[in-house]
């Protein structure tokens, strides 16, 4: 008798215990299905939390910003995102590069991209945005497309200058985007000068104007600087510090590579360029402080993974050590997916799917770029002087050939 109650117990035993591990499997499959909606959701979720930069914020004659960034699921998502397909149109350019299918000069932005993506997130359209000629995800930021790009690196009619500026000179007025400049530091005056026109217009808004540490030691930066402190221009002036002009270090031609001092007058801020939630707030910083008390100098400590140009391999004054270093501890993307899964916003199924969206959204503005015609010959002429000079050129013979520029 009593060894049948035993069974019996045992029996009872393990059907309790099959009915728990039954309800665990099942809340575990609800739970993770929470989750699976949530993550999917967080693209559409605007819900506000704070996060704390890297590290922190140096002010030169202003209070710098807290490091409490505020945040949400759709921002950090939208980040990844667009990093991911900026990454992808670098990688894809050079390969284009490479195919001799770009020709001139290229510049590639990878490792920088948050600098891109924080001035998109809290600069407004009536705000000017202002670069040098490493300008592909710059201008992307500022509402240009995939297909724009392409088919200006190809030289093609559907290019955003027509396909007569080529990589250098991306260009977007109706975003107020002005370029895309060649000349090293030339374009920091018409940055100022944009702000000025903000100011004689009445216009609320900024001009970011961007350039290299490489154009730090340029005297028309501060020609320009002294007449946008004289009249408080609202200018936020965007040092990107890739440590390297060219092929030199910052500390073999710059007596103080303290960039954002260098203004002496004019207040600067220090800020780790490869967070894209730092760049954001302290660009935000930047634009307040620009529309009420004037200039103000930003340098973003960021870093190139490629050469110079298409032309420099990048590994000749710098360690191929000193890249992967860069790569595997500061990497803007990979900052922003280590946060999306630690928060438990994403899966790395999602980012995956991110990846592999970037990648065919490149590849089939590529395959666009190539199907799109060279401009016509009689283009060659347009777009020299303003419309409706009338002025005539003539060819070297000075008789036979000529045209009206336009």
């Amino acid at each position: 008798m009593f060894g049948i109650f035993i069974e019996l117990n045992k029996r009872n035993m393990m059907a309790l215990y099959l009915a728990k591990l039954a309800y665990s499997k099942s809340t575990y499959r609800c739970l993770y299905s929470l989750r699976r909606t949530f993550s999917s959701n967080s693209a559409n979720d605007t819900t506000p939390f704070t996060v704390e930069t890297t590290l922190p914020f140096i002010g030169y004659r202003c209070e710098p910003p807290p490091r409490s960034v505020e945040t949400s699921p759709k921002e950090l998502m939208s980040f990844y995102k667009d990093m991911s397909i900026m990454r992808r149109m670098e990688i894809t350019a050079d390969s284009l590069y490479k195919s001799g299918l770009v020709r001139g000069f290229c510049h590639l932005y990878d490792g920088q991209e948050a600098i891109a993506v924080g001035i998109k997130e809290v600069t407004s359209q009536t705000d000017c945005v202002i670069t040098a000629y490493r300008d592909h995800c710059i201008f992307l930021g500022r509402g240009g497309s995939l297909l724009e790009v392409f088919a200006e690196l190809l030289g093609r009619k559907d290019g955003c200058s027509l396909g007569k500026g080529g990589s250098m000179h991306l260009y977007k007025k109706d975003n107020r985007f002005y370029g895309g400049h060649g000349i090293v530091g030339a374009h920091i005056p018409l940055g100022c000068g944009l702000a000025f026109a903000l100011k004689y217009g009445k216009v609320d808004a900024v001009s970011i104007t961007l350039y290299g540490d490489g154009a730090a030691n340029q005297g028309q930066l501060y020609e320009a600087l002294n007449m946008a402190a004289l009249w408080n221009l609202p200018v936020v002036l965007v040092c990107e510090n890739n440590h390297y002009g060219m092929g030199t270090a910052e500390w073999r031609a710059a007596k103080c590579s303290a960039y954002y001092k260098r203004g002496h007058y004019v207040p600067g801020l220090k800020v780790d360029g490869m967070d894209a939630l730092a760049v954001k707030q302290a660009v935000k910083f930047g634009k307040d402080h620009a529309l009420k008390n004037g200039p103000i100098i930003l340098e973003m400590d960021t870093y190139r993974y490629h050469g110079h140009s298409m032309s420099d391999p990048g590994s000749t004054y710098r360690t191929r050590d000193e890249i992967t270093t860069f790569r595997q501890e500061r990497d803007p993307i990979e900052r922003v997916r280590k946060l999306l899964l630690e928060k438990e916003l994403a899966s790395p199924d999602d980012l995956k799917n991110i990846d592999k969206e970037a990648k065919q959204m490149v590849n089939d503005a590529v395959a666009q770029a190539k199907e799109s015609p060279t401009p016509d010959e009689s283009q060659l002429f347009t777009h020299v002087y303003a419309d409706g000079l009338g002025t005539q050129a003539f060819g070297v013979d000075r008789k036979h050939r000529s045209t009206i520029l336009q």
